[in-house]
Order: structure tokens, then C-alpha cells, then sequence
């Protein structure tokens, strides 16, 4: 298999791994701290959500790069960074572990 062919597989397989456990957000005001579905929700924080925002803020640097001959003229250079560098990065890194919000 090609690499492009087994990076689409990993990324569907993620995808409908996340897909898949979007049914149980709805109850979550049913369970308490000491339930172990939070921390089946807080590993997947760890092992997945992080990891995933810290390859959106190196593929959002790389797009405000590609971006920045136009963003500079429009003067929308600080907006930019902000969105696609700083955000990804700030929800990797700066999110306290377990977030109670996720």
C-alpha cells in the first residue's frame, strides 16, 4: 500500500473513531467524577485530542506560511497566526489535564 492510501486509512479510522463516541455526549451531565466512562473520555484527551492539535498547529504553520504574501497586504497577519498557530498549539499545551470542558 502506497503511503497515501495507508495515511487516508489512519486518518478514517480516526475520524470514525471519534465519530463513534459523539452518541454519548449526550449524557454526559448523568455521570460523576468517579464514573469510569470520564476517564475513557480523558484518555482519549491524552492519546488523541492533544496529538491531533499539535499536527493542526504544524500544518496550520505551514499554511500561514503559504498564506502570509496574502495575509501581509490585507493586514490580517496577527488574525492568521492566531488561528492557525497559536490556537492548536494553546489546546495541546496550555489545557489543563483532565479538562472538564472537553
Amino acid at each position: 500500500m502506497s503511503w497515501k492510501k495507508k495515511s487516508m486509512v489512519v486518518m478514517l479510522t480516526v475520524f470514525l473513531m471519534l465519530v463513534s463516541s459523539h452518541s454519548g455526549v449526550c449524557a454526559w451531565d448523568k455521570w460523576d467524577k468517579d464514573d469510569p466512562v470520564t476517564d475513557e473520555w480523558n484518555m482519549m484527551d491524552l492519546l488523541l485530542a492533544r496529538p491531533a492539535g499539535v499536527l493542526a498547529g504544524i500544518a496550520g504553520t505551514g499554511l500561514f506560511i503559504i498564506t502570509l504574501p496574502f495575509t501581509i497586504p490585507s493586514g490580517g497577519v496577527n488574525a492568521a497566526a492566531d488561528r492557525l498557530i497559536v490556537s492548536p498549539f494553546e489546546f495541546s499545551f496550555v489545557r489543563e489535564y483532565p479538562d472538564d470542558n472537553m
